[in-house]
């Protein structure tokens, strides 16, 4: 029983709207965090897809190496500004 009061005690305090304005501050920072490490993620995954198909490109001849060189230099040009 004294284990379900000290938990409830516990519970309390940090509810407490001192307290509280740290929890949902906290929570925002995690959720930002997460989702900015979710977006790097992706932004890399579709890079490195479209890297491939523009090498396919080449590869079958439809695209010349220069022109897909300007189109790889391209999207690193928008993401330095």
């Amino acid at each position: 029983m004294q284990d379900m009061s000290t938990q409830q005690d516990v519970l309390t305090q940090l509810l407490d709207e001192d307290n509280l304005i740290f929890i949902v501050g906290g929570t925002i920072a995690i959720v930002a965090i997460i989702f900015s490490a979710l977006k790097g993620i992706i932004t890399s995954g579709s890079r490195e897809r479209s890297r491939r198909e523009i090498a396919a490109y080449i590869a079958e001849g439809s695209m010349t190496p220069e022109q897909g060189e300007k189109l790889m230099k391209a999207g690193d040009n928008k993401r330095c500004s």
